[in-house]
């Protein structure tokens, strides 16, 4: 069916429309997996003839329903993953039906407008200088890839070459230091940067080690260190003001990978984890975490944003605007060039929630997680293996009698047992050699019953595994 004769268009929208509310209410009480095999009825041969919009609207909507992960809803606590706010679910369904290309403003004035605005809101709600500007990516593992390219072009003018036209040909390899913290996606970056995932000297076990990381500034030349906002296990931070302090003393570039720990400047509760941050080169987060807005959202902050442009323009296409064109835009000032307009959901989350709204949800958060502790705390079987500075709580299953030995394998089994059960979501990490759970409260949608419930149902399939 040529979509031009396509009549559905009115009813597959309808459909949606009409499907929206009663799942959204449900999500509270919505176990957050089932399983199902009708996601099956998806695949097969693609079709000679369409069915038309609002029969595969009906079919999605039915299969989709009974078979995703229910992963907006308020018991999901696998990875770091929040929901979606009211306001930036409205706007996302915006973004849909305007369907900007938001690469420049040739391409559309109103998604670069409202992008520019958004990153000026984002960069004061975390408290950043006005001097610091950005780009919004797809995620944090983009934004630490936008950073990190930011910071291969300044190391390389350092040994006089243009890495964005001569590329790393005849470069000795970048110097790249860290700690125990360093995130499987910043080695990502470096990886798809050319330097190698491997390429990274880790200082300290946990929090880096400044003495140690003083000395190998002393002799490594330029170089680049990436410090921690927010460790994935347990959420502790590197000491970024006394990092700061070291690193201004060598020439080396220190870039902050802040996924969702950058959300801490958000209260005076934890703001004392993040001091230092205005002393940084470049930050990355994330914005499908903390900020609750739809997948998929990143941002990467720049202490001279100017460098973006040097590293991510796009020279010898007449047809395209500069990166300092008037008519120019975001597109050249990151890794993706056509871009989905990002920026409206963000707008409108932070439009309709403002500072105060993301304070009390963060606050909140970190009452649960302390809840969270307190319950682990105090079952038998239960055994905290961090301190809580933030929004995840690491633990493992310890019954009485169990020895040593065996716990990895029962934590194991536990966790597996957790994804099939459905009714919380969480999975399995290592931490200091032990296998842990380690559930991350971001959701604006989790409340107290949803604490107590993730705990019942642990203990309980502790119980019969």
């Amino acid at each position: 069916m040529d979509p031009l004769h396509d009549d559905g268009t009115d009813a597959a929208l309808h459909a949606v429309f009409s499907a929206a509310g009663p799942y959204l209410s449900s999500l509270a009480d919505r176990p957050v997996y089932a399983g199902s095999e009708r996601v099956k009825e998806l695949g097969g041969s693609l079709p000679a003839d369409g069915a038309g919009a609002a029969l595969v609207a009906s079919q999605l909507l039915s299969v989709g329903m009974e078979s995703a992960t229910h992963s907006a809803g308020p018991r999901f606590f696998h990875f770091v993953t929040g929901g979606v706010t009211p306001a930036a679910l409205a706007a996302d369904w915006t973004v849909s039906l305007l369907d900007q290309n938001a690469f420049s403003r040739a391409a559309s004035e109103f998604a670069t407008s409202v992008e520019t605005t958004a990153l000026d809101w984002l960069r004061s709600l975390f408290g950043l200088p006005p001097s610091f500007g950005g780009a919004l990516v797809a995620s944090a593992t983009f934004a630490n890839f936008t950073a990190l390219g930011a910071a291969t072009h300044w190391w390389a003018s350092r040994h006089g070459v243009d890495v964005a036209a001569a590329g790393l040909h005849g470069l000795p390899r970048m110097p790249v230091f860290s700690g125990g913290y360093v995130h499987a996606s910043a080695r990502k970056a470096l990886q798809m940067l050319g330097h190698g995932r491997e390429s990274v000297s880790v200082h300290g076990a946990g929090r880096i080690d400044l003495s140690s990381l003083d000395r190998a500034l002393a002799s490594s030349g330029p170089a680049v260190v990436i410090a921690n906002a927010g460790e994935v296990n347990a959420g502790d931070f590197d000491p970024l003001a006394e990092l700061a302090s070291v690193v201004a003393r060598h020439d080396a570039w220190l870039h902050v990978d802040g996924a969702f720990g950058l959300f801490a400047a958000l209260s005076p509760r934890t703001a004392h984890l993040v001091e230092g941050l205005s002393q940084v080169d470049s930050i990355a987060c994330d914005g499908h975490k903390w900020l609750n807005v739809p997948y998929e959202s990143g941002f990467a902050f720049l202490r001279e944003p100017v460098r973006l442009g040097a590293a991510f323009g796009m020279p010898g296409a007449p047809y395209l605007p500069g990166a300092d064109s008037p008519r120019g835009g975001y597109g050249l000032l990151g890794p993706e060039s056509s871009r989905r307009a990002r920026s409206v959901p963000i707008w409108a989350t932070l439009a309709a929630y403002g500072r105060s709204g993301y304070r009390a949800m963060v606050e909140r958060h970190l009452d649960l997680a302390q809840e969270l502790a307190g319950l682990v705390d105090a079952a038998p079987d239960l055994e905290r293996l961090a301190d809580v500075p933030l929004c995840i709580v690491c633990f493992r299953v310890r019954p009485p009698g169990v020895p040593e030995s065996a716990l990895d394998d029962l934590n194991r089994r536990v966790g597996e047992a957790l994804l099939d059960d459905g009714r919380v979501f969480a999975g399995t990490t290592v931490y200091e050699g032990k296998v842990a759970l380690r559930p991350a409260i971001v959701n604006w949608r989790t409340t107290s019953r949803d604490i107590e419930l993730f705990v019942s149902v642990v203990r309980e399939l502790a119980a019969t595994v």
